[in-house]
Order: C-alpha cells, then structure tokens, then sequence
C-alpha cells in the first residue's frame, strides 16, 4: 500500500435512473462510512481506467449495466488485469459479470435454478408452460428481456439469449454477502413490485441453497446478491447471482444491521488490500 490510509477508488454512476432504485443516495451513503478508514474518490464509470493507477483499489459499485460501455469496460479489466491493480470485486466471477452463460451451466449440472437452456435443440429439458422468458446473455436490469409463446421458440437467434418457462413463483427474495459471509435478505413479496423490498428471516435451508452458489462462484472477496423465487411448490430457484456490482437496498436495513454490513465490508477491503 502507498500510503498510511488505503486509497480507494469508488466507482459510481451517480446519475443512472433505475427502476425502483436510487443509486446515488446508497453510493453517497456508502461511500461516506467508507472515508471513515479510507481516503476514498469516487469517479464514473467512464473515468475509472484514466485514473484507476493512483489508488491502492477499485471498488465498483452502482456503476450501472456495464452493456451501455461494454467496449470501455472490457478495455478498463484488460488494463486492470495488466497492470496489477486490485479490483473490488475481483474480475474472476463466474456468474453475472461473466454474463448469464452459467445459469445453463448450473441448469444442466442439477443446481437448484430456474431451468435454463441456450439451444433450440435442448427446448426438451424445459417443463412447458404457457409463456417462456427469453434473456440476453449479456443482458442486465431486464433490458432486452421479452415473454413469448412456445410456438415461437423456434424462431429465436440462439446462441446469444437464454430461455426459460416463465414461473409464477409466490415472490422473490435476495441474500446479500460480503465475501462468503451472510449478511442480511429482504424479500419482494408482491412479484409485480421487485423493488418494494421488506425485511426476510430466512430459515436454516434458505441460507443453505444461498451458500451453496456463493460458494460455488470462489470469490474470496467482495459482495454478492444471490437472488431467488419461491416456485408454486415451495421450493427456492436461482434467478441470478449479481458478483459485479449489486445493488444493496441498505436504505431499507436496520441501522444496526447496515452498520454491520459497512463494519464487514470494512475488514473485507483491509484483508484484501494486505493488512
């Protein structure tokens, strides 16, 4: 490290508009705790490659669906990668910020998730139903997401999209870790209103199903959102896992459990910075 108080480059879209969310207001919020024991800047995530070489780390967080700078992003972890800087969360997920190619992976390996598939010729190992969702590999925050009818399924461009019946699961629910540690759930439980989010107790096989794909993902630092449904029949089935850069409600925590979070997230960003 270069100086006595880790630097930390925040990186943050502070004007991005998403649906349900106020990014600014948790980047600003966060940020702030973490100036506590870092000297932190937050910058765009357009800025991010020019200026990332000043500070000891990069801490991606709301910075938006990295779709909309898809070449400016990839040129930003070559560089990374190239120039030793440390990236928080590091570049080396398998989930989300590797694209959605791993919900069919999972799918095929018996993994509890929504069933999934990327080629005409396996639309067998889906159940029927009466509408599929069809999903950009790439995609992000629904964009490019579409519902359609069986008989349209065989004219879809496979290869870059996923498909998967549509579930009319009684709500959705979201567990938030910093490295592999369980940190709090909220849950949405009108599926219409994704981001009307109340606070969830989970029980012991809620956490058990979370643990398993954050173990699977072998990110040692950083935080994930393992988010689920709950299907007609009671069982929970991953939606996705976001290891890039989650959203994390902690507007609507408790205060003692948001400060938990900062204090976790706090020692995380020591450890991975060295000490």
């Amino acid at each position: 490290m270069t100086a006595a108080r880790p630097s930390i480059l925040y990186v943050t879209d502070l004007g991005y508009e998403a649906k349900g969310r106020r990014y600014c207001d948790e980047d600003i919020r966060l940020s702030g705790c973490l100036r506590e024991d870092f000297d932190i800047a937050l910058c765009h995530p357009l800025d991010a490659a020019r200026l990332m070489g000043s500070f000891d780390a990069v801490v991606v967080r709301n910075s938006g669906p990295v779709l909309h700078y898809q070449r400016e992003y990839d040129a930003f972890r070559t560089l990374a990668r190239q120039s030793g800087t440390r990236l928080y969360n590091p570049p080396t997920g398998r989930a989300d910020m590797a694209g959605k190619q791993y919900l069919v992976e999972l799918s095929a390996a018996g993994f509890p998730v929504i069933p999934t598939v990327d080629h005409g010729e396996d639309l067998g190992r889906l159940p029927r139903a009466d509408e599929y969702v069809v999903k950009p590999k790439l995609g992000a925050d629904s964009i490019g997401m579409e519902f359609v009818g069986r008989d349209r399924l065989g004219e879809l461009g496979y290869g870059d999209v996923l498909v998967q019946p549509r579930i009319q699961f009684r709500y959705e629910v979201s567990f938030y870790f910093v490295d592999r540690d369980f940190q709090y759930a909220l849950y949405a439980p009108r599926p219409e209103r994704r981001w009307e989010l109340e606070r969830y107790e989970p029980g012991p096989g809620d956490l058990e199903f979370a643990q398993r794909f954050v173990d699977w993902n072998t990110l040692d630092h950083g935080i994930q959102r393992v988010d689920a449904c709950r299907a007609p029949d009671g069982e929970l089935l991953l939606v996705e896992l976001e290891d890039l850069n989650p959203y994390l409600s902690l507007d609507l925590v408790a205060e003692g459990v948001r400060a938990a979070f900062v204090a976790r997230m706090k020692a995380s960003l020591r450890d991975f910075l060295g000490g």
